[in-house]
């Protein structure tokens, strides 16, 4: 979204301008952080049709991020000044979209805005670690090394979503190939096979209780097809806006932490990002309460970011971060042990590395093993609609075959 905002700077001047932001709370925090003091801040609401649109919901790929961030690394680790260094990223950019991103961020720091403020504008490309972390480089004067730790942060993130939209590929597409086939069965397959059965039995005979329900179920979808595509339609708009919401999203994600198999992925994949992401800004310097609450963040699950938030404000009553995450229901005790371990030596960004390599290595043999545990219960649901399908038909003819003989 993008915000008009007037504000007051040190020596009582009014300034006004617009930035790309989440929220009004965003754009006050980063003109706080730049020295003024909010007056106004106001949405606004750009027109242009359906071409505004379009523009607006483009967006930006990891691997975009990836080699933007190792390239501007090498050139700032080099001596290449930062607005240089930007354009000669901005030149080589093969998506536009991020071209144009990046083009914004050199007039920033051209105007002597801070690298991470100008970051922060785009959220649909740098998430807030990232901004956080380029915020701690910048302010530590290590910012070349904290772009090597993010790249390879991106590059691992990168590369497990990779994995888990890869494993979920041929489940979905069965699950995808399974409803359109029992749609098509239900609307023409089932009733032509009824007015069969209907024609044999001649009402010499009752057909099975699950014969009957299924052509009835079929009578039904067939009469009020428009009805029922409407109100999937509408449920599923409604389902996705409600899972947007905080509740809803604090839900949503509580049920996947309930669901077998799905839930050991997210917690093994939610405890290697906290763990590298929490040893990265510890190690750049960060603050333990900052770095949770954006490690929180980054998380990708409100259930345990509440966990992280509330592990924070105890570490703020002066508790040790170890104590409250051993009491976690989703944080293994192994982690905490570890902890320990780093708060009594000092070395909590060393030991968090090694947690998060193992827990990588965990995510990638779930998720290796996903298939072989999906491509069963697939044939399973398969299997059984078809043997439903089968003795709904076959069970009447054999029953009718039976009675004819008879007579």
């Amino acid at each position: 979204m993008r915000f008009h905002y007037t504000a007051k700077s040190k020596d009582g001047k009014n300034v006004t301008g617009e930035v790309e932001a989440t929220d009004r709370e965003v754009v006050a925090a980063n003109l706080k952080r730049q020295g003024f003091r909010p007056i106004l801040i106001k949405q606004v609401r750009s027109g242009g049709g359906i071409l505004a649109k379009f523009k607006r919901g483009k967006k930006v790929k990891l691997k975009d991020v990836v080699i933007f961030t190792r390239q501007l690394s090498t050139t700032i680790a080099a001596g290449v000044p930062l607005t240089r260094s930007l354009t000669m990223l901005q030149a080589q950019a093969d998506n536009k979209h991020f071209a144009e991103i990046i083009g914004v961020i050199i007039k920033d720091v051209e105007a002597g805005q801070p690298l991470g403020d100008s970051l922060a504008k785009f959220p649909e490309a740098f998430s807030d670690v990232y901004v956080n972390m380029v915020r701690a480089g910048e302010a530590g004067g290590i910012l070349d090394e904290i772009l090597k730790r993010l790249a390879a942060q991106v590059e691992k993130d990168a590369s497990i979503r990779k994995k888990v939209k890869s494993a979920m590929t041929y489940p979905v597409a069965i699950l995808s190939i399974t409803v359109i086939a029992f749609f098509g069965i239900m609307f023409f397959v089932i009733p032509k096979i009824g007015k069969i059965l209907e024609d044999l039995s001649d009402g010499k005979g009752e057909l099975p209780v699950y014969t009957r329900a299924m052509l009835s179920a079929s009578s039904f979808m067939q009469k009020n097809a428009i009805l029922i595509f409407i109100v999937l339609g509408v449920g599923s708009w409604l389902l996705r806006r409600y899972i947007k919401t905080p509740k809803g999203k604090y839900q949503f994600h509580s049920l996947l932490l309930k669901t077998p198999v799905i839930k050991t992925i997210i917690i093994k994949m939610a405890i290697a990002r906290f763990a590298r992401t929490f040893a990265s800004l510890m190690s750049a310097g960060v603050g333990v309460l900052e770095a949770l609450n954006v490690t929180g963040g980054a998380i990708g699950n409100k259930v345990i970011e509440a966990e992280l938030k509330d592990a924070a404000q105890q570490v703020k009553n002066g508790k040790q971060l170890s104590e409250p995450l051993s009491a976690s229901k989703h944080f293994p005790p192994i982690v905490a042990q570890m902890l320990t371990v780093g708060e009594e030596t000092g070395q909590i960004d060393t030991i968090l590395i090694k947690v998060a390599d193992f827990y990588e290595e965990e995510v990638d043999a779930v998720i290796d093993g996903l298939s072989s545990i999906i491509e069963p219960l697939m044939i399973i649901v398969l299997g059984g609609m078809v043997g439903l399908i089968a003795a709904s038909v076959m069970g009447p003819i054999s029953s009718l075959s039976q009675n004819v003989g008879t007579e």
